[in-house]
């Protein structure tokens, strides 16, 4: 891990980004933004708990709320726990925003990955589901600094010339398309093993890559398989988690992709850099 900060930008290390980069951020209304599964499904169900066997992961609420609310509620309710609140940047984007990483993998569906590119020329790689037109899961845009904005692209014109962000679980702009429910996860994931997540230069382009986890629970099978379909064909990585003490199954996702445990939280192993 040393020369962390120029890995970062030639994009030898890449940034791989979850929920738990939130957890101190709050919205300026003084509420508590996700950071983390149980919160996640608060947000998503008005701050009601669910039943423990839904409680166990957001996607498995999800789907409960889907199949009695409908499609349309959950993709709209994701995007109102973001875009009804003012909140400062995470302090996570802060810092890559002023380093701008070659590669930014971010798994959260809100737009502060964007902001990290906003005032540069980049694309940016959104996650689909259950669609019917081709198998591909993905969508692939190119941002305009001057216009501030994303026109969608053919996936053989996505190339290492200019920042990449990848947003496997989708993003509420430029168009709200969110891996949010089981039934999502499952599709994206079938195709993922299929090869059809991730454009084909990605394919390529990700192998003998090492990765930086920042704000990654492992503890639930989904965010393992997403990670470890996203990253196939890494050399090594990072884990930072306040976390003491690790599962059986975050530690054997540990060592099976050679990546290491910095038992730490993200804003402060970020600021020591």
């Amino acid at each position: 891990m040393d020369n962390v900060v120029e890995k970062l930008k030639s994009g030898e290390l890449i940034p791989f980004i979850g929920l738990g980069v939130f957890a101190d951020t709050k919205a300026k209304d003084g509420s508590v933004l996700p950071y983390d599964s149980d919160s996640m499904i608060l947000a998503l169900n008005n701050g009601r708990a669910m039943s423990p066997r839904l409680m166990y992961e957001y996607s498995r609420a999800a789907m409960s709320l889907e199949q009695r609310k409908g499609r349309e509620f959950i993709v709209q309710m994701t995007n109102h726990i973001y875009a009804s609140k003012e909140y400062d940047l995470p302090f996570t984007y802060e810092y890559f925003k002023s380093i701008k990483p070659k590669y930014m993998i971010d798994t959260n569906v809100d737009d502060s990955g964007c902001k990290v590119y906003e005032d540069v020329e980049h694309f940016m790689i959104t996650g689909v589901s259950r669609i019917t037109a081709d198998y591909d899961r993905f969508l692939i845009y190119k941002y305009n600094p001057e216009t501030k904005e994303y026109t969608r692209v053919d996936k053989e014109e996505l190339n290492d010339s200019l920042p990449i962000l990848f947003k496997p679980m989708g993003c509420m702009k430029p168009e709200m398309n969110f891996i949010i429910s089981d039934a999502d996860f499952v599709d994206w994931l079938t195709e993922a093993m299929g090869g059809y997540a991730l454009p084909p230069f990605l394919k390529d382009y990700k192998k003998d890559k090492s990765y930086l986890f920042l704000g990654v629970d492992f503890s639930r099978d989904t965010f393992r398989m997403v990670a470890h379909e996203t990253t196939l064909g890494l050399n090594d990585g990072l884990v930072v988690t306040p976390k003491e003490e690790l599962t059986k199954k975050e530690n054997k996702f540990v060592s099976t992709h050679n990546l290491e445990v910095l038992q730490q939280d993200c804003d402060t192993f970020l600021k020591a850099l």
